[in-house]
C-alpha cells in the first residue's frame, strides 16, 4: 500500500508527495499525519529547498466528506475525529511556515478547502493552467480552516477574500497569478521544468540568506497571529461540523450515505 506522503531527496532538494491518490489527496488525518512526520525528516536533511507535490488528478481536495461521515455516529465521535483533523492540519501549516528554506507548491489540478492553506505556506506557486482554487464552504455548512480567514486575506485583500468564500467562487490558474496567490501559470505538462528552473536558481543563492529571508517575513510576531487565527478557525469549524444541517449536507454531497 502506498504511504499518503511520500518524501524524496534528489540533489539538496527535499519533495513531500501527497500521494493519496484514489481520494484525490482528500484530508484525514492518516495523510496530516504523514505530511508532517515527512516534514521533520525533510528539516533534518537541511535542503536547499521543499517542493510540494501531488501524484493525483488534484492537488488536493480538503477534508473528505466520508471520512467525517465515517465518524458521524455520535457528536462526540465526529467532534474528536474533526478536532484531530483540523488541529493536525493547522500545525501541518505552521511547521511549513517555520521551515528553514524555501517552500515550493506545484498545483497540479483542483485545489479546495483547508488543503488551500498548504499552498498559502509555500514561498513559490507553480500553477499548472488546468488547476482552481475553490472553498466550498458555505455548500457543506462549515466554518473555514486551513488558512481561509486566518492568511488568506492579508494576501488578497479582505473584500476579495469574503467574496471569494462567501459566494464559492471557482479561481482559476490565471486569476490565482493575478491575485497573487500563484507565482506561475504553467500548461499541465510544464510544471515541472517551472519547478526545476526555480531549484537551480536557488542552488546558486546563499543558503544563510534564504532561510534569513524567510524567517524575517514569518517572523515570531507573525507566526504567533497566525497560530491564534488558525485556533480560532478551528474552533468555528468545531462549532458548525455536528449541526445537524452540516450532516445532512454532507450526506447530500456524498450521495445520501
Amino acid at each position: 500500500m502506498t504511504a499518503p506522503v511520500e518524501l524524496a531527496l534528489r540533489d539538496g532538494i527535499a519533495t513531500l508527495t501527497l500521494a493519496r491518490t484514489d481520494r484525490h489527496n482528500a484530508l484525514v488525518p492518516e495523510l496530516v499525519d504523514a505530511l508532517r512526520a515527512r516534514l521533520a525528516e525533510a528539516v533534518a536533511t537541511e535542503p536547499v529547498a521543499l517542493v510540494l507535490a501531488s501524484a493525483a488528478r488534484s492537488f488536493s481536495t480538503g477534508g473528505d466528506i466520508a471520512g467525517f461521515l465515517a465518524h458521524a455516529g455520535t457528536a462526540e465521535e465526529l467532534l474528536a475525529y474533526s478536532r484531530r483533523l483540523v488541529s493536525g492540519l493547522h500545525a501541518a501549516i505552521l511547521e511549513l511556515l517555520r521551515f528553514p528554506a524555501p517552500v515550493v507548491a506545484a498545483v497540479n489540478g483542483p485545489l479546495t478547502g483547508g488543503s488551500l492553506g498548504l499552498v498559502l505556506a509555500a514561498d513559490l506557486v507553480a500553477m499548472s493552467r488546468s488547476a482552481f482554487l475553490q472553498p466550498y464552504y458555505v455548500e457543506m455548512g462549515f466554518a473555514p480552516d486551513g488558512g481561509w480567514t486566518a492568511l488568506l486575506p492579508e494576501r488578497v485583500g479582505v473584500s476579495a477574500a469574503l467574496a471569494i468564500q462567501l459566494l464559492n467562487r471557482r479561481i482559476d490558474a490565471d486569476e490565482a497569478h493575478a491575485l497573487g496567490l500563484a507565482t506561475q501559470v504553467v500548461e499541465p505538462d510544464g510544471l515541472g521544468s517551472a519547478v526545476d528552473a526555480w531549484m537551480a536558481a536557488l542552488r546558486t543563492k546563499d543558503r544563510r540568506a534564504l532561510a534569513a529571508t524567510r524567517s524575517g517575513v514569518w517572523d515570531a510576531p507573525r507566526l504567533a497571529l497566525v497560530a491564534a487565527r488558525l485556533d480560532r478557525e478551528r474552533d468555528r469549524f468545531l462549532d458548525l461540523v455536528g449541526h445537524p444541517d452540516t450532516v445532512a449536507r454532507m450526506r447530500r454531497f456524498s450521495g445520501g450515505r
